[in-house]
């Protein structure tokens, strides 16, 4: 299975649930596991919640130990306060409160930045976390001195056929799943799958809360997956250049290895790109990097693009020679050369938006042109790859001193 299938949106989107319609296909057998290993099993969700959380601590990733934290406290509140009959005293109401504040919890993990789980921003949310089961605590405090029984009768109603939860909390927690799978479909982070899971599989314990063994069941499944999504962080955190999105030197390393027979090398540089950092600072530079790994990215003819260092990319065909890699690469060289890229004015910029809204209007925008050199080489000028990527640049420095702006094959 490719990685580019693996990390697609749509797989992201899709694989939780596989994995949940296979549990509750097997929900029997799941049972008599869980019963034969009861102990195991209910505090598995703990050791990977806390994994979870360590390896975040670990790769700095606090959003991902916040949501991880959320479903800690949650999973705890389930074993030690809804172990009761849901219609007998306020259990009903400790779950309908749970159920409503952990898809909160877990969005509100957004609203920070990423970072060490030392810092401000991590305590402040643990913070926000007491503050709602304090809020919690006086709730379910009000209602056990008074009539909670109007309450079940009227906001609290459910469908028992359907679920033992309040049915508005059915709806309201279908649409956290559908708010959560449309992040994941349509930016595709791993911060987006990680909520986007940790939703999925409480809302089916809350819903179905009924059902033996379900909170330990669905909590320890959002816990392998949340290790699954942090190791991936990781992973795209060590292969992953942060400005362009594109692989780094690591990735490119590695595919190096598995080139095969037939393969081209082709190495990018921008040209004059530091006149543009000396020229217009270091924000329009980054601007110009991903400007062109955007459009580099885009090359057909099955290509592997990698920010190589600095200005410079790396393209792998495989499967190919030169002449043919060539057209490809010419078509990126020619779409880069007529992409005018719209420079930020920091200078005159205003400060708030209505009048950076009312000055755009009439105004004209000031736009550069873009251009590339190339260098090629392929496994017929030079077999040995690392050899062949020491010719590619060769040919680079060619393509710069026959005037910029061409492809160069190595001879």
């Amino acid at each position: 299975m490719s990685s580019s299938f693996v990390t697609s949106p749509w797989f992201r989107f899709a694989f939780p649930l596989m994995l949940l319609g296979a549990i509750w296909f097997g929900m029997n057998n799941v049972i008599f596991i869980t019963r034969s290993n009861i102990g195991l099993a209910g505090g598995l969700p703990y050791a990977l919640f806390l994994c979870s959380i360590a390896v975040a601590y670990i790769f700095k990733q606090s959003r991902m130990a916040m949501v991880a934290c959320a479903m800690l406290i949650s999973y705890w509140v389930i074993q030690n306060r809804l172990q009761t009959p849901l219609y007998s005293g306020t259990t009903l109401l400790e779950l309908s409160l749970l159920s409503f504040l952990l898809p909160v919890a877990c969005l509100l993990s957004y609203a920070f930045k990423n970072g060490d789980l030392r810092s401000r921003s991590f305590l402040v949310y643990v913070l926000i976390l007491g503050l709602f089961g304090l809020w919690s605590y006086i709730t379910v405090d009000y209602y056990q001195s008074s009539d909670f029984n109007n309450l079940k009768q009227g906001i609290l109603f459910s469908m028992p056929y359907l679920s033992k939860l309040p049915f508005i909390l059915v709806l309201y927690l279908l649409a956290m799943i559908g708010i959560t799978g449309i992040f994941v479909l349509t930016k595709n982070r791993i911060m987006d799958v990680f909520i986007y899971t940790a939703i999925l599989m409480s809302s089916n314990t809350f819903i179905f809360f009924q059902y033996q063994f379900v909170s330990s069941t669905m909590f320890s499944l959002s816990g392998v997956l949340m290790m699954l999504y942090l190791i991936s962080a990781s992973h795209e955190m060590a292969f992953n250049d942060r400005l362009t999105q594109l692989p780094g030197r690591h990735a490119l390393d590695i595919d190096m290895r598995s080139l095969g027979r037939n393969f081209t090398i082709a190495m990018i540089d921008i040209d004059h790109f530091k006149t543009f950092n000396d020229t217009y600072g270091h924000d329009t530079g980054d601007d110009v990097l991903k400007l062109v790994a955007s459009r580099i990215r885009m090359m057909r003819g099955k290509a592997k693009v990698y920010r190589y260092g600095g200005e410079e990319f790396t393209v792998l065909f495989k499967g190919k020679l030169a002449q043919e890699a060539a057209e490809y690469l010419e078509l990126v060289r020619a779409d880069i050369e007529h992409y005018e890229l719209v420079l930020r004015d920091t200078d005159t910029r205003p400060k708030d938006d209505k009048s950076g809204v009312k000055n755009r209007s009439g105004q004209r925008k000031k736009s550069v042109n873009i251009t590339v050199s190339i260098g090629v080489c392929d496994s017929k000028t030079e077999r040995n790859e690392y050899e062949a990527i020491k010719r590619a640049d060769e040919a680079l420095y060619a393509a710069k001193k026959a005037g910029r702006n061409c492809v160069k094959l190595a001879s």
